[in-house]
């Protein structure tokens, strides 16, 4: 089923004209539990990865012999998800419950040291074909983006995330089964599978990019707090558009490497919408937006609840930079 934004309160271009060169095109992605497979978009879906191409690893230091076992993690979502829909009052049978409570996070890995080798776990997969405004490397067709479920890595707290560009047609025999880590640091960490439905849109900039003018303008007619929230960017999955920079305030960002200008690629966030949002909520999705769930089909939730990895606008594989918001 498509995903469909409704329309703006208002064509807040049209009333301010000197924003139109600031919007920049987006995709929300609209992630919804599902079974992708390797030809899929997906998020959480096992990944179009050529049998005999090293799957990526962690090599950074950091404690991998405690966590959350990933088949422990799954398997409680399972068992949740089954219960609720069962009986949406009382949920978990009481046995249900006692083995609910097992799944605990323990020294699970002992046999891990804190410099072994850890295989990524895949977090979304991306084909150009379904993917509006997807940015590309040469002639690929695919984005990969996969990370180390641990937040803590040496001196840095963010999870380590890997970006990996493919061209699908060079790949004939699909990996099978794919690696990934024993444990994560959280549940939070592992995406429930989910398939895409990607539908473009228009974002304009956080409050505080915007020209100071331009802010006051826009200030006679409305507080920032509508802006914010009806306005300017979508909350949810989305590749390209604006950062939200809710928490932090703008940061320049400026490629290591070149020292261009750094653009969001992807945004990884906790919520589809929350109580600050509701005018985003997708017109399919209206008549049960306040179900259990139906706001966080992903399960994940990274960094301060939404994630943006950034890349250089002059070169997509020169160093990429988190942004937590």
């Amino acid at each position: 089923m498509p995903r469909t934004t409704p329309p703006r309160p208002t064509d807040i271009a049209s009333l301010f004209p000197a924003l139109r060169p600031l919007a920049r095109p987006a995709t929300r992605l609209h992630p919804r539990p599902g079974t992708p497979t390797v030809h899929d978009s997906s998020v959480g879906g096992p990944l179009l990865w050529p049998v005999d191409e090293p799957w990526p690893v962690c090599e950074v230091p950091h404690k991998r012999r405690t966590g959350h076992r990933i088949a422990d993690v799954r398997r409680e979502r399972e068992i949740l998800r089954r219960a609720w829909a069962r009986n949406p009052r009382t949920g978990p049978t009481p046995d249900e419950t006692a083995l609910l409570a097992t799944f605990r996070r323990g020294r699970h890995a002992p046999h891990l040291s804190d410099t072994d080798p850890l295989p990524l776990l895949a977090v979304t997969q991306l084909y150009a074909a379904d993917v509006p405004y997807l940015p590309l490397v040469g002639d690929t067709d695919v984005l990969q983006v996969l990370w180390c479920p641990y937040e803590r890595h040496g001196p840095r707290y963010e999870v380590n995330v890997h970006l990996r560009w493919r061209r699908s047609a060079d790949v004939h025999d699909t990996r099978t089964p794919q690696p990934e880590p024993p444990l994560a640091d959280r549940p939070d960490l592992v995406p429930t599978p989910c398939v895409l439905h990607p539908e473009p849109i228009t974002e304009y900039p956080h409050w505080e990019v915007l020209p100071a003018e331009l802010r006051s303008q826009i200030a006679r007619r409305w507080d920032a707090d509508t802006y914010l929230s009806d306005l300017s960017t979508a909350p949810g999955w989305k590749l390209g558009g604006h950062i939200d920079w809710r928490l932090t305030g703008p940061t320049p960002l400026h490629c290591a490497a070149c020292e261009a200008e750094m653009r969001p690629l992807l945004t990884v966030d906790a919520r589809e919408w929350d109580g600050g949002s509701d005018s985003w909520i997708p017109v399919e999705d209206t008549s049960h937006a306040r179900d259990m769930g139906a706001n966080t089909p992903t399960d994940l939730y990274a960094g301060r609840g939404q994630l943006t990895i950034a890349v250089c606008g002059r070169n997509l594989l020169h160093p990429h930079r988190l942004i937590s918001q």
